[in-house]
């Protein structure tokens, strides 16, 4: 018997947060959390935020940003630079320490799944990257 949409929908969720879960573990430096490693991913992908800009973007208060934003300063993965029109705000941006570490987590997560990948046959291969094709564009509805 076919499954229902709901029961679909389920199955794909829980096999989106396993293999999340599993590649989140694939991180060059594992002292870091991952809501660290999350902020310094956004600021390499999205660019230098405020502290508010930060909080929203990852759905924290203002005070936790803090303390993870002093905790990533004090690794030396990032720095505040003052802002340019506005001395009450600081920028908040990565070093080219906070660069390599997440380049490095991203070339150890590729080297993990592409491991995986090559334990498949071609036609599964074939049909994960329709997958993800298809899964990118439910993420951007």
């Amino acid at each position: 018997m076919a499954k229902t949409i709901a029961e679909q929908a389920s199955d794909l969720r829980m096999a989106t947060f396993r293999l999340a879960r599993r590649l989140r573990a694939e991180r060059a430096e594992n002292e870091l959390s991952d809501g660290q490693l999350s902020v310094l991913f956004g600021l390499r992908a999205a660019g230098t935020h405020t502290l508010g800009e930060l909080a929203e973007r990852e759905r924290v208060s203002a005070p936790s940003m803090n303390r993870t934003v002093n905790c990533l300063e004090e690794s030396g993965y990032l720095t505040r630079v003052p802002d340019a029109t506005d001395k009450r705000k600081a920028n908040i941006q990565l070093t080219d320490a906070g660069v390599a570490i997440v380049k490095a987590t991203v070339t150890k997560r590729d080297a993990w799944l592409h491991h995986q990948l090559r334990a498949l046959d071609p036609a599964d291969r074939e049909t994960l990257a329709k997958a993800a094709d298809l899964m990118r564009r439910l993420a951007t509805q």
